[in-house]
């Protein structure tokens, strides 16, 4: 007589082994999926025409929000912050803390230098606005699309700590597939 238990037995315990591999395995993913979802990146929508020919309404980006735990913001990175009203914005930032940002001419100023901005068409202008200084913690921020873009002109600049993270990637729709920095 064989002390193995009977071929029917063996492999009803072998399917409920796996099945309860295949619960953990699901269930670590999930976990996985809401940490990062919590503390690494969001995805977020585009609405409204303020950061067109860079990205458009409809638009899904991948938000980094774990960068600005370990540095500052830096000018020309695409970020995403939530106004004092509760709402999100995505904007560009221009000016860092400490400097002086203005528009003459169409022509945007940081400290009194014009300031190179490639992710700007040719046919986009920047209506003149009066100067603002930076203060510490604070960024000033304006959209891609300046004639159509609510932004620190009208706000004033944005804090920090109002920063929710960097917008990384455009990955919907896929035709629109692209890095942001």
């Amino acid at each position: 007589m064989s002390s193995f238990p009977p071929r029917s037995e063996r492999m009803r315990r072998q399917k409920q082994v796996k099945s309860r591999e295949w619960i953990h395995a699901f269930l670590i993913a999930v976990i996985l999926a809401v940490l990062l979802r919590l503390f690494v990146f969001e995805p977020f929508n585009v609405s409204g025409p303020s950061m067109e020919r860079t990205m458009y309404t409809g638009n899904l980006v991948l938000v980094n929000k774990l960068i600005y735990k370990f540095r500052e913001p830096e000018r020309g990175e695409v970020v995403v912050f939530q106004s004092a009203e509760g709402r999100d914005y995505i904007k560009r930032v221009i000016a860092l803390p400490g400097e002086t940002v203005e528009a003459k001419n169409n022509s945007l100023l940081i400290n009194g230098e014009p300031l190179s901005e490639p992710y700007i068409p040719e046919d986009i202008r920047t209506k003149d606005f009066r100067q603002w200084t930076v203060k510490p913690g604070e960024v000033f921020v304006l959209g891609d699309n300046r004639p159509e873009s609510y932004d620190s002109r009208e706000f004033g600049p944005v804090k920090i700590d109002r920063i929710v993270g960097r917008a990384e990637l455009i990955y919907w729709p896929l035709k629109d597939l692209k890095l942001l920095w």
